[in-house]
């Protein structure tokens, strides 16, 4: 996501605050909002796909997803 976009994001939520959005603002606001939290997203697994764990006797283990819990 470019400087540009992110501009974009806080200009509409500026405008929602103060005179409101037209129907095609909204889905843009929400298109930009979308495609923010994916690459949010996709960026830290990427940060967390490259930590380990150092255990006790001095090994190392890659960190590991956690089993949903029911």
């Amino acid at each position: 996501m470019n400087k540009q976009d992110i501009e974009r994001i806080n200009e509409l939520a500026r405008k929602k605050k103060t005179v409101g959005l037209s129907a095609s603002e909204m889905e843009e606001q929400q298109r930009l909002r979308r495609q923010y939290i994916e690459e949010f997203k996709a960026n830290l697994k990427d940060t967390l796909d490259q930590v380990y764990i150092e255990r006790e006797d001095g090994t190392y283990e890659k960190l590991k997803k956690k089993p949903p819990v029911n």
